[in-house]
């Protein structure tokens, strides 16, 4: 079914669904059992693909048994793609950071993220390769970048300069990732359209804002802030 805007729904955390101008839908990072996603989020369908940004399982969430529902197509980092691989998820893509997969006419670039990434399972810790983030590039060239679970980083001017994303996604909660301040000077190097916090509020200790962002954001940045609500669907 063919859209004329991009559709954008955050779930709380760092899970978000992206719906294409072609109708393809992108499920990212998708905790849909965290203690901001409505109560119904955990039986959304009719997803394509599903992207990983890193192993904890607040990212990998609920990707086995989504994968397995759907049948999307789970994409991530080489070692996370072998575990999932070895619990069930046989429609799974491995890449690594600097790669591209085009996909339905659909683009998605694995990019840096600076956070730890073993995957906590059966209270074990283990290998999880890299955090990471992507570039989504929707098939009228519209680019999404969501960052992943990151601190602020020197090559983010370099995300900006050379992928240009229309929409940035940057957490915002500080503590295990970056906070307002850090993303405020994020915001700077990367020069997006529109700015959306995530991995904020989702626990007491995640105590950024999209309002203590806008704050501490200049003048010219300030209005580009969007504050998503859980569940509830925005368009650009």
């Amino acid at each position: 079914m063919k859209n004329q805007n991009v559709d954008l729904t955050w779930f709380g955390h760092s899970a978000f669904l992206i719906q294409s101008l072609s109708g393809k839908r992108i499920l990212i990072d998708p905790w849909l059992d965290n203690p901001l996603a409505p109560p119904d989020s955990i039986d959304i369908d009719n997803i394509d693909f599903i992207l990983i940004t890193h192993g904890h399982s607040d990212h990998i969430g609920n990707s086995v048994d989504i994968a397995q529902r759907t049948g999307a197509k789970v994409i991530s980092i080489f070692e996370i793609y072998l575990h999932l691989k070895n619990h069930g998820v046989n429609n799974g893509q491995g890449m690594n950071k600097g790669g591209a997969l085009i996909l339905d006419n659909l683009k998605f670039t694995m990019v840096d993220a600076k956070h730890s990434s073993g995957i906590d399972f059966e209270s074990s810790v283990i290998a999880g390769g890299e955090a990471a983030g992507y570039i989504i590039e929707l098939e009228n060239g519209f680019k999404i970048y969501h960052a992943g679970d990151t601190s602020l980083f020197g090559d983010m001017e370099i995300i900006g300069d050379y992928y240009k994303p229309d929409i940035a996604l940057l957490p915002i909660g500080g503590l295990y990732t970056m906070g307002p301040e850090e993303a405020a000077y994020a915001c700077k190097l990367l020069k997006p359209k529109y700015i959306i916090g995530m991995h904020y509020g989702t626990f007491p200790v995640l105590t950024g804002s999209p309002e203590s962002l806008r704050k501490l954001l200049k003048p010219e940045l300030k209005n580009k802030v969007v504050e998503l609500q859980p569940g509830k669907k925005v368009s650009f």
